[in-house]
């Protein structure tokens, strides 16, 4: 008999336009992490097992990314980490722009707090997640739920601020089947952009926050422009501009990239959500490229976790 702890994971949406590396949103799509003590007269430490979308593609040995926030988690606390097995089921495609890796950081994290008898509140687990992305986008709406924007305050501690989202309001994902690594997409950046730039991202950010809120066409057409990273990026996906074009046609208020891509989110009133699926599994399927369109919702939990015993 022993124990296996459950955490699952959404995948997230983050930039949104013009929150760069501030603002995320979990999705409804999800990966799950197992944990359990490895069965005893076993000399081994690790195991790990992976099933579900690009399984083969995920490593299995230490390097594998849930159990390097695993051991993080313990050297955090300056203690040995235990023997563990993790099984994973992936649902978020990989280097997408969907958030997979900070799934893995997440649930890896979550895990060994369980583990460890919980010795972490949530902020602090958190604190820790941002600590290894680099980033709060991702993982913070990745283990909070919701859409999320992270600031620092003046003593340079995390603020986070929770984003209401319009009911009506539906992302719809256009995921490629191609991938773009999110070095790739940092690297096409400019090191410094002009004050009109700054200016602009940081006036759009606001009306963003509001056309999220109130589900206001006219403004969420206005705010999902970005001078920051978007035009430096769509070079970087084949077909951008056509697929931008047919979901704004089909009725989408806009089209961005979805992290660092390539993965594409519209935003579109329930209504049109389908008319807006087909036009741009459409619009790629001209350019070439095999694309899973979906619409999804915002997940409002984050990441989950329960127990349960095994014979």
């Amino acid at each position: 008999m022993h124990h296996i702890f459950t955490v699952t994971v959404p995948a997230t949406t983050a930039n949104i336009g013009p929150g760069f590396d501030c603002i995320g949103a979990a999705l409804t799509l999800y990966n799950e992490f197992q944990f359990s003590d490895l069965q005893s007269g076993t000399d081994e430490s690790l195991k790990i097992t992976v099933t579900g979308v690009e399984a083969e593609r995920v490593k299995t040995d230490g390097s594998n990314l849930a159990y390097q926030a695993f051991l993080k988690f313990y050297q955090h606390l300056d203690q040995k980490p235990p023997s563990v097995q993790i099984d994973i089921t992936l649902g978020v495609p990989l280097a997408r722009g969907l958030g997979s890796s900070a799934t893995a950081i997440v649930g890896g994290l979550v895990g060994a707090n369980h583990l460890a008898g919980s010795p972490l509140n949530q902020t602090e687990v958190m604190e820790l997640a941002i600590a290894l992305e680099g980033h709060p986008d991702n993982v913070v709406p990745a283990l909070l739920g919701g859409c999320r924007l992270a600031a620092t305050n003046e003593s340079n501690k995390w603020q986070i601020c929770d984003i209401p989202w319009y009911q009506n309001l539906v992302p719809v994902v256009a995921i490629p089947d191609f991938e773009l690594s999110t070095v790739e997409a940092r690297r096409v950046l400019p090191d410094q952009v002009s004050r009109a730039d700054a200016i602009f991202n940081t006036a759009h950010l606001g009306l963003l926050l509001r056309a999220l809120e109130t589900g206001r066409g006219d403004w969420l057409k206005a705010a999902l422009q970005d001078r920051l990273h978007q035009p430096y990026r769509q070079a970087l996906i084949p077909g951008y501009e056509a697929v931008r074009a047919a979901a704004v046609a089909a009725g989408a208020y806009g089209m961005v990239i979805s992290g660092a891509g390539p993965t594409l989110l519209a935003l579109v009133d329930t209504e049109r959500a389908a008319t807006v699926e087909t036009a741009i599994a459409k619009a790629w399927k001209e350019a070439g490229i095999t694309a899973s369109v979906r619409s999804l919702a915002i997940d409002t939990q984050g990441a989950k976790s329960f127990t349960k015993v095994a014979q």
